[in-house]
């Protein structure tokens, strides 16, 4: 009798996010658990694992449903599979630039990519120093973020210094930040590119007015916007910025292929199995500046409609074939076939 494979383990911690793709897991019978990212532990002696691979579905963003602590356990936690030679689909080096703002302005420098002038700071003082480097308006990020939280645009330097004198910016959970140079898109409009596998899967035009952080167009980020509208405190929605009161306009985008081709090299150095990278058209001068890696994108909400096919359905073909490059003659093993 065959043996039953073992099971992916997806590791995630956002209540609901994952809701398509457990459905997609279950129609198809694909044996797997869930780990709450929240609420974990792990054995720094143990020599393996009972599932084929997990699957890191981790938020940086997480600190705003009170798990910041899962953040920084993460990190232990993935580079202790990875020294297992556990599969881990966006390992620990994905999980890095996920969770640092910093260190992927870092990796668009090295890859030649262009990026809005930044300086990151560690202390309120050198916000205002770092300004004086820079061109308003300005915008002041966490490094630690996610979905648009705790982003701050400033018009002027009263306006930055009154906000510095009233303690209105924070620098996040890990004390650092960006002073970055606000850009206007041209076209209203920023691009987010889907990779999986490290390739090119879909990309999609998320209209902006400029005034809201937060561009997330799955199905869960519609909810937790039309919660915000009628007045009821949403999970996860946190935007210091006025949001807007009408919903993203979103749409299916074919990038010019030089586009295309920096995004696939910005995955590959940043271990990126499966994400997003952001980018917009410099409304000053036509030119691209990319911004954001998001190894936790979520898939487009209503994704046959907007993009022509389901991309869950090929997110669990990808898993299920890392399980069978896993597998030896003589069983599973723990790291994916070279």
């Amino acid at each position: 009798m065959a043996e039953s494979p073992p099971p992916v383990a997806v590791y995630y911690e956002h209540p609901d996010w994952f809701r398509p793709l457990f459905a997609e897991l279950d129609k198809r019978g694909t044996p797997y658990v869930k780990l709450d990212a929240a609420r974990h532990r792990f054995d720094p002696g143990a020599r393996g694992e009972p599932f084929a691979l997990l699957f890191n579905r981790m938020s940086a963003s997480s600190y705003l449903r009170g798990h910041g602590n899962a953040v920084f356990y993460t990190r232990h936690y993935l580079r202790h599979l990875e020294s297992l030679g556990v599969r881990v689909v966006n390992g620990s080096r994905a999980f890095d630039f996920e969770t640092s703002k910093a260190l992927q302005l870092s990796l668009f420098a090295s890859l030649g990519v262009e990026y809005p002038p930044t300086r990151v700071v560690n202390s309120l003082e050198e916000v205002r120093e770092a300004a004086r480097e820079l061109n308003f308006p300005l915008v002041v990020k966490p490094n630690i973020g996610g979905r648009g939280a705790g982003i701050v645009r400033f018009e002027g330097a009263d306006d930055l210094e009154y906000a510095l004198r009233a303690g209105l910016v924070e620098l996040g959970i890990d004390s650092t930040a960006l002073v970055q140079e606000y850009i206007q898109a041209a076209g209203g409009h920023i691009v987010r590119v889907e990779t999986l596998a490290g390739k090119f899967l879909y990309a999609m035009k998320v209209a902006t007015s400029g005034e809201n952080f937060n561009l997330c167009p799955a199905e869960i980020c519609d909810v937790e916007r039309a919660a915000e509208m009628q007045g009821i405190s949403a999970v996860g929605e946190v935007c210091l910025a006025d949001a807007p009161k009408a919903g993203l306009k979103v749409e299916r985008y074919e990038p010019p292929a030089e586009i295309v081709e920096q995004v696939e090299r910005i995955a590959a150095e940043a271990g990126l199995d499966i994400g997003g990278v952001e980018y917009l058209i410099d409304g000053r001068d036509g030119r691209p500046r990319f911004y954001d890696i998001n190894a936790l994108s979520n898939f487009v909400a209503d994704a046959v409609r907007v993009v022509g096919f389901d991309p869950h359905a090929r997110l669990v073909d990808y898993l299920e074939e890392e399980v069978r490059r896993c597998a030896t003659a003589t069983g599973f093993r723990s790291s994916a076939a070279g």
